[in-house]
């Protein structure tokens, strides 16, 4: 990862010097060889073409040409020169559909996607890994080809409403990016009725037919029913809603007596003060933080960490199926554990006045954050007290109630570990999480908004502490031979593309973004973030600046963490609720433990699949909060609003009521005043006889005239 350091540059060229992260660089790359598949190029060579003239990008051109090398896309001629490996007409990638039933193709063999019709797709699905043939591209711009072969199918069950006819039936299907309805043999239908939610899983696909066969495997309920609705969404991602019954009756016969000899094995922290903080709403608490004074006057600080892989063994069935899942999904209404609830709302929960195993951290902190010592140790605890966010964010404001004191010197620590992560250049995006009230049906009754209090970045701070000192312990190693394979969780730099189109975004609304060095970036960005504070563009600035960011994974290949400023960093706080950091647990102990690194390859194939696992579960998370979100809305059609221009398409706008931050579309053909035009260089449409203009940041009347729930679709009209 690049150090964040000031570098002098020639301010007369740097205005116009390309800004590389990894992903952007090693495209520009492949690109280059692939343009000249006959020519050698050594690093200085390629560094002159591509316009790189700082230190850090240069140490990274040379990283990516090994990289380049071991993946077989180019090779090593002679020492130092390259050559490009041209690769056959055939692919292999990913099918990503979009909505008009065409798709795109990645592929890491490719710097480009390539584009394929609906008719070409060959029957393959959003999702699926597929071998595709690219076309000679004559005048074509871009890449295009035809699927030949479906490798793997990404999923083969699917949600939808059942539709029962005299001699057959079919499953509606109401996924996105899913365009065909699967046929259901009578005999098939497993007691589904007409109208309800089910799940159907593919069986056959003939070649003559335009529909799947499948039949039902569960009946979810009637169309509007919370639980249907919730299971529903589950399933759309490809993720389970209940817990395997005899994996339940597993986890209860667990033992979860500590035995003398146990505790004799570990520190015991049992008579130092130590508690917890966790929304009010939380079942299963897996961190806890020590404090005492040293008698040097320093502090120390133990994060005790819920030590799950004491409780669950590799290879056990219990062990299986939480790899399986990968994570904990959250949605509105409900928790679908990674664990089953046993483990994780009774023995592995660090409860309060219950003795509890824990893996920890500790730290010897003096007055200004510095870490004087560190050890990573297994351990007893005894939380002390359980408190919610806002319990201990009023007795940090009162300097009141239990344990004030001890909230009072690790709220003073954790503010100067933040603004150490801020000076070395962290980025401060601050999340709003949006939460429902719900009636016992789950209908929602109100929307309300909560951001982060010092109690939250309090309990932020030490767990960022705890995950980054492990990092950096395991992948610290001033001889690479000695370095160990490991799970990281990184930060590329920003897509430098969308981050030049952002850059010019927000010169509309007066402000500037620098972005011609790493540093000047974060430092910018976070600037960005203090001005556009409280102002009408707010939240449209901020979602743009996110967009622009990359997003952060787990693997075995460490460059460290962007956003949080961080060489090294994993996930070790979470293992209730996350599968990597149980490998992080284990992997930790192997290399205390004196253990040989563990096979690289086989760890990044889990950390690829942890990945995928999480980007579902965020995706859950969100379909959850949208359908919750027009269910709010089902019962105010033709109500008005102030909203704010979140997106322009070539088919409207995309509106944000400004009250509950519920995003629709405002489509071209409700706007009957004029004939508009979209204008994407400007982020904005014109009429072509008022001249009227809409663009991103603009308030506008808007009324609701659709809230399809099934389809999670919200529709505004115009109010002139």
């Amino acid at each position: 990862m690049f150090k964040n350091k000031k570098r002098k540059r020639n301010k007369k060229n740097s205005e116009n010097l390309p800004v590389y992260n990894r992903r952007t660089l090693i495209n520009s790359i492949l690109t280059n060889f692939r343009n000249n598949p006959s020519k050698e190029f050594n690093y200085r060579q390629i560094a002159k073409k591509l316009k790189i003239r700082d230190s850090r990008t240069r140490e990274l051109t040379v990283e990516v040409l090994t990289k380049l090398c071991e993946d077989g896309k180019i090779k090593e001629v002679y020492r130092g020169k390259f050559k490009f490996i041209p690769s056959s007409s055939y692919i292999t990638g990913t099918v990503s559909m979009i909505k008009s039933g065409a798709a795109f193709i990645i592929s890491s063999d490719l710097a480009e996607d390539v584009y394929v019709s609906s008719k070409n797709l060959n029957k393959a699905l959003h999702g699926d890994k597929v071998k595709i043939n690219i076309w000679a591209r004559k005048k074509r711009k871009s890449a295009e080809g035809e699927v030949i072969e479906i490798i793997k199918r990404a999923k083969t069950d699917f949600v939808g409403i059942v539709l029962v006819l005299k001699h057959h039936a079919f499953l509606d299907v109401t996924e996105h990016l899913m365009p065909y309805d699967i046929f259901i043999p009578l005999k098939n239908l497993n007691g589904a009725k007409d109208g309800q939610k089910a799940i159907a899983r593919i069986t056959s696909w003939n070649e003559k037919s335009k529909n799947p066969t499948g039949k039902i495997l569960d009946v979810l309920g009637d169309i509007g029913d919370n639980d249907a609705e919730m299971h529903a969404i589950l399933t759309e991602f490809n993720l389970p809603y209940k817990f395997p019954e005899e994996l339940e009756k597993k986890a209860q016969i667990i033992d979860a007596k500590i035995t003398a000899e146990e505790i004799g094995k570990r520190e015991d922290f049992r008579k130092v003060t130590t508690i917890t903080i966790d929304p009010p709403d939380a079942k299963d608490f897996d961190d806890a933080l020590s404090y005492r004074m040293l008698k040097n006057g320093n502090h120390e600080v133990g994060i005790h960490i819920a030590d799950v892989t004491h409780y669950v063994d590799n290879g056990t069935a219990i062990n299986e199926e939480a790899y399986n899942r990968g994570t904990s999904v959250y949605l509105v209404d409900r928790t679908v554990p990674m664990l089953p609830c046993h483990l994780s709302e009774f023995i592995c929960s660090l409860r309060p006045e219950e003795e509890k195993l824990t893996y920890s951290a500790i730290f010897e902190l003096n007055n200004n954050g510095d870490i004087k010592n560190r050890r990573f140790v297994r351990t007893i605890i005894k939380s002390d007290k359980r408190f919610n966010y806002e319990q201990a964010q009023n007795i940090i404001d009162s300097e009141e109630g239990d344990f004030a004191e001890e909230l009072k010197i690790l709220n003073y620590l954790a503010k100067k570990l933040k603004n150490k992560r801020f000076k070395n250049g962290a980025i401060a995006f601050e999340r709003v999480e949006t939460k429902f009230e719900l009636d016992k049906n789950g209908k929602p009754l109100s929307i309300f908004f909560k951001t982060a209090k010092d109690s939250n970045r309090l309990i932020e701070e030490f767990m960022l502490l705890a995950n980054r000192n492990v990092a950096d312990f395991i992948g610290k190693q001033k001889n690479r031979k000695l370095a160990k394979s490991y799970v990281y969780r990184i930060h590329d730099e920003p897509d430098i593309e969308k981050l030049y189109n952002f850059s010019n975004f927000i010169r509309r609304f007066g402000y500037n973004l620098k972005i011609n060095s790493e540093h000047e970036i974060a430092d910018s960005l976070n600037k960005l973030l203090k001005e556009v504070n409280g102002k009408v563009e707010q939240n449209v600035v901020e979602q743009l600046a996110v967009r622009s960011m990359s997003k952060a994974v787990y693997s075995t290949e460490n460059i460290g963490h962007y956003g949080l400023a961080f060489d090294y960093y994993t996930h070790f706080t979470s293992p209730i609720r996350r599968y990597p950091d149980m490998m992080v647990h284990r992997l930790l102990t192997h290399y205390l433990d004196g253990g040989k690194s563990v096979n690289k390859d086989k760890l990044e194939k889990k950390c690829l699949y942890a990945s995928e696992m999480e980007e579902r579960s965020v995706k859950a998370e969100r379909a959850s909060i949208k359908y919750k979100q027009v269910e709010f809305l089902n019962d105010k059609l033709g109500c008005s609003f102030d909203g704010v221009i979140t997106g322009v398409s070539e088919n409207g706008l995309f509106v944000e009521i400004k009250e509950n931050k519920i995003e629709g579309m405002l489509h071209i053909r409700e706007m009957d005043d004029d004939f508009y035009v979209y204008d994407e260089k400007n982020f904005c449409i014109t009429g072509e006889r008022k001249r009227k203009r809409y663009q991103i940041g603009d308030n506008i009347k808007i009324k609701l005239i659709s809230a399809n729930i099934q389809k999670r679709q919200i529709d505004f009209g115009l109010v002139n």
